[in-house]
């Protein structure tokens, strides 16, 4: 069923069971809002979406109140944007004047409301709290509780989403405070470290450790992707700064995912840059023709990896040595297990060879092979058909299963 309603005298059509906040946002009619997102339940804690409806007494709050048939509204009334303005004004009298070298700075949703009502920054002689800064050794998020405006949204996303109830308030009136578990350190409270409670964070009480000091929003590019982790397929936007990836955010608009991410995907990536990152195939030198080794180590297509650098990458070794010839003759014996770093069509041409070798001689029975879950469904599809057709035999397993 759909009622019928005026918002700012314009005629607004809304499926029965919305809030005034979700009939405007439908006719395209903005209402500040702070405490509120669509993901979560509504709780009217902030103020800032109060509206002026008639037959009401004083302002009501859009993201609670029910729209009903032939209700009239104003959401810029005198009244409601001076309770907005207040509410402000409040927010700010114990809020840090940092924004210069804040980390939301240009994405503080707070930040964006008082340019838009042009609040000005109240002085005053009254309390305020000095929190201690990072006070949690959670390797992941960064906890400001100064900047905190109690909105109540971490709370609400770690419970509703991530079902885990980290984050709650603690005390009453101006000693409320936000605090993990019973006032614990975040990982003794059963913190998964997701970053949910960042993602839904409006301000910059609540960060990404990793990110600190290494660009803000102007600074950075995104790059959309899919997480490397797992088969799920999440999609995020990767903040690249410099060629170099600063930070991971969540996409809304992510199919799969939403704004949803597991730790792993929101805070592993620090691989992409690591020295130890393998970048190109290591194959043994035994497993390769003898003329195409020489000649490739020769002009310096492929590189011999010595005993002491076998469990890491040559990546490490290159940024001590700027003279490549050096690198591509050293001195050390080349072994029939010494690892040559190749190129990718070597490798795979090796590893067909060996598996055609084999199963002509030992039959399918030889091979029993391992799928992982870090593969799509699909690719996890083409490696069961490799096994049991190609390969002949039905010694697949996954390791989701072990």
């Amino acid at each position: 069923m759909t009622i019928n309603l005026v918002i700012n005298n314009q005629p607004v059509s809304a499926p029965e069971g919305s809030t005034v906040l979700e009939a405007a946002k439908r006719a395209g009619i903005e209402i500040p809002t702070l405490c509120h997102h669509p993901d979560l339940t509504d709780i009217g804690a902030c103020r800032m979406c109060v509206v002026s409806i008639d037959g009401a007494r004083g302002v009501q709050t859009a993201c609670t109140t029910p729209a009903r048939d032939g209700m009239v509204v104003d959401t810029m009334s005198d009244e409601a944007v001076t309770s907005r303005k207040v509410t402000l004004e409040l927010i700010l009298a114990d809020h840090p004047n940092d924004c210069m070298t804040c980390e939301a700075d240009g994405q503080c949703e707070l930040q964006d409301l008082v340019y838009d009502y042009q609040v000005a920054w109240p002085e005053h002689s009254g309390r305020r709290h000095h929190y201690e800064i990072d006070p949690d050794p959670n390797p992941f998020i960064f906890i400001d509780r100064n900047k905190c405006i109690l909105c109540g949204r971490c709370v609400r996303a770690c419970a509703e989403i991530q079902n885990r109830d980290v984050w709650t308030f603690a005390n009453r009136g101006f000693d409320t405070v936000l605090v993990a578990g019973a006032d614990q350190f975040m990982l003794d409270a059963d913190c998964e470290s997701c970053g949910q409670c960042v993602t839904y964070c409006p301000v910059g009480a609540l960060w990404d450790k990793m990110s600190m000091g290494k660009g803000r929003l102007s600074q950075v590019e995104k790059v959309r992707t899919t997480c490397s982790y797992c088969g799920v397929g999440c999609n995020f936007d990767l903040n690249v700064r410099n060629n170099e990836i600063v930070r991971v955010t969540a996409a809304a608009d992510a199919p799969v995912n939403g704004l949803s991410l597991c730790v792993k995907g929101h805070y592993g990536y620090d691989y992409v840059h690591h020295p130890d990152r393998l970048t190109r195939p290591l194959v043994r030198a035994k497993w390769l023709d003898d003329a195409a080794l020489h000649e490739n180590l020769e002009r310096g297509a492929w590189e011999a990896v010595s005993e002491a650098e076998k469990r890491r990458s040559m990546l490490t070794w290159q940024r001590h040595h700027s003279d490549q010839s050096e690198i591509r003759n050293s001195k050390f014996e080349i072994s029939p297990d010494t690892f040559i770093r190749t190129d990718w069509d070597t490798a795979l041409d090796v590893v067909a060879h060996k598996f055609t070798k084999t199963k002509k001689q030992y039959g399918g029975d030889a091979f029993a092979l391992m799928a992982s879950a870090k593969c799509t469904n699909e690719e996890n599809y083409i490696f069961n058909k490799f096994t049991r057709q190609m390969l002949a035999t039905h010694s697949i397993d996954h390791c989701a299963r072990l």
